[in-house]
């Protein structure tokens, strides 16, 4: 026996997640104190909170029963924690209420105490009671400070940074996540500490529209979750958003990867919180790359797993031309979201969503609310963004010497960004207000520029969208074909309708997949929507004509 559990305490210092947790799991009868502490953060680590959540409550009877009121209230504390990120109330008051009793004969600024008005911060936060919380982070902060606990104050400023950009103190927010990065990425802290505060930071980039922090704070998670295989709580996470950062910066096939190892690591040993967020994540990329039947269905999956799959599927919808379902779904989703953080990331969508309808008071509307926001969060990406939608109305307004003003900036910031995609969709922009100014040549050299960075992402909808010469190479035969496969026949009824042979039509369809780029039905359909194909003559070709 001695010998095997020196072997998961060795594999416990190695980080070595999985082998300790089987290995003290195999002798829980037998651990002491501090193994079943470590056996608690083992199988936290590997996402087995049954065992874990029995482990620390072990290890807290046990310190009780001998006297060490501290030891015990730092297994409470971890408990709580988990179970107040879990959203699980009932168990998570209890065990804080708990911790408090046992805090209350302690002093007002003792290191517990701090622990207590950290969770109690927490749980306010997650309750939306954010004065509450922002009271007893800072308190929480301000006593790990004086006891030189590193890890306590990091959490707590974290959160509390968090807590401020809620409340629209964005600056003195970002400075608190900043000085507590510091601490992270220097200090020594536990591995759920570390992981749980890569992950706070993350999240608050996200809402914030703040690419460089986000990006950089992405690798360092990435960094330090890799000699750390057996992670669940973190990885997952950690590959959405470095899925995304990767999504901006044209990297999709990496993207779709990291995307696709998210989805199975959230997905085991049960199915986490995240798992929406990287099947979202997937949907988007599919939607880019226009194979639209794999975004509908990870839309949908998203949805049931708890993620709202909008702005995507609404403008999935508007991709497959179905523009007032695209209206109604982005007008529910504005309507349901209140902060103007969570609004900000639908906004760009409606306003394209409503220019496309023809609405466009509404699309000025939305503009002009999503530069305000801009200007709150001093974010260089939203501020690209909502000056493309300024330049986008404008356009629609038909002013293009006001529109190139903005949309020049908004390609300069997606160019300091390094986002080509988004850099291509401000060239389009770009190119039609040159045009309606008589530059045709400077037109083109934006056009172009546009499609090139199209064609090697492999947007294909953006490519259908530009026209061109992708599907002037259709034959008639061809063009005829893929108007009764819009029209929802199949291979077979296409033959008997043309005078062909099925394997004729088929041989029709894999060229019209391959001319327009696409790999379904579906996508080939709204690819020759998006051009415009299915609406122009044809010239007329009998079923007696040779296919």
């Amino acid at each position: 026996m001695e010998a095997a559990l020196a072997l998961a305490r060795t594999a416990y210092e190695r980080h070595a997640w999985r082998e300790a947790y089987d290995g003290f799991l195999a002798l829980l009868e037998s651990l002491d104190v501090d193994d079943l502490e470590r056996l608690g953060v083992s199988a936290y680590l590997v996402g087995i909170n049954p065992v874990g959540d029995d482990a620390w409550t072990r290890a807290h009877q046990a310190r009780l029963g001998s006297g060490d009121v501290p030891g015990a209230m730092r297994c409470a504390f971890w408990l709580a924690f988990r179970l107040v990120n879990a959203f699980d109330q009932p168990e998570g008051n209890g065990w804080i209420a708990r911790i408090e009793r046992l805090v209350e004969p302690a002093a007002p600024d003792s290191i517990e105490a701090g622990r207590v008005a950290y969770l109690t911060g927490l749980r306010a936060a997650f309750e939306g009671d954010l004065d509450t919380a922002a009271t007893d982070l800072a308190r929480s902060a301000e006593i790990a400070s004086l006891w030189l606990d590193d890890e306590l104050a990091a959490l707590a400023r974290l959160s509390l940074g968090r807590v401020q950009i809620f409340l629209g103190e964005i600056t003195p927010g970002v400075r608190l996540l900043d000085e507590a990065m510091l601490v992270v990425r220097s200090a020594a802290m536990s591995p759920i500490a570390v992981g749980d505060s890569y992950c706070t930071a993350i999240d608050a980039c996200y809402d914030l529209f703040d690419v460089q922090r986000g990006r950089a704070w992405t690798k360092g998670l990435t960094d330090w979750c890799a000699p750390q295989p057996d992670l669940v709580p973190f990885a997952g996470v950690c590959q959405v958003h470095r899925s995304e950062f990767l999504q901006l910066e044209g990297a999709w096939v990496e993207a779709m990867a990291q995307a696709g190892v998210a989805r199975a690591r959230l997905a085991k040993p049960f199915r986490q919180l995240p798992y929406g967020a990287a099947v979202y994540q997937q949907g988007e990329l599919h939607r880019l790359l226009g194979e639209f039947d794999h975004a509908e269905a990870c839309y949908r999956e998203a949805s049931s797993a708890g993620r709202d799959p909008q702005p995507g599927l609404a403008l999935l919808r508007l991709r497959q031309r179905r523009r007032e379902d695209a209206a109604q779904a982005i007008d529910r989703a504005l309507a349901e979201a209140e902060d103007p953080i969570g609004r900000s990331w639908l906004l760009d969508a409606f306003v394209e969503i409503m220019l496309a309808n023809d609405r466009v008071v509404d699309a000025k509307s939305g503009a002009a609310e999503l530069a305000a926001v801009a200007s709150g969060l001093s974010s260089p990406m939203l501020d690209a963004v909502a000056r493309r939608a300024s330049g986008a109305v404008r356009l629609a307004e038909d002013d293009p010497r006001g529109a190139l003003g903005d949309l020049r900036k908004a390609s300069d910031g997606f160019r300091e960004l390094a986002a080509p995609y988004e850099v291509a969709r401000c060239a389009v922009l770009i190119g039609r207000a040159r045009r309606s100014l008589g530059d045709d040549e400077g037109a083109r050299l934006e056009t172009d520029e546009a499609r090139a960075t199209f064609e090697r992402l492999g947007a294909r909808p953006d490519l259908a969208a530009l026209g061109g010469d992708r599907p002037a190479q259709l034959t008639a035969r061809e063009q005829q074909v893929l108007r009764l496969v819009a029209a929802g026949h199949t291979n077979r009824s296409i033959g008997a309708e043309l005078g062909l042979s099925e394997r004729t039509v088929d041989r029709h369809m894999s060229n019209i997949f391959t001319k327009l780029g696409v790999s379904s039905r579906a996508a080939a359909t709204a690819a020759a929507y998006e051009s415009d194909l299915l609406s122009r003559r044809y010239p007329h070709q009998g079923p007696n004509d040779r296919g």
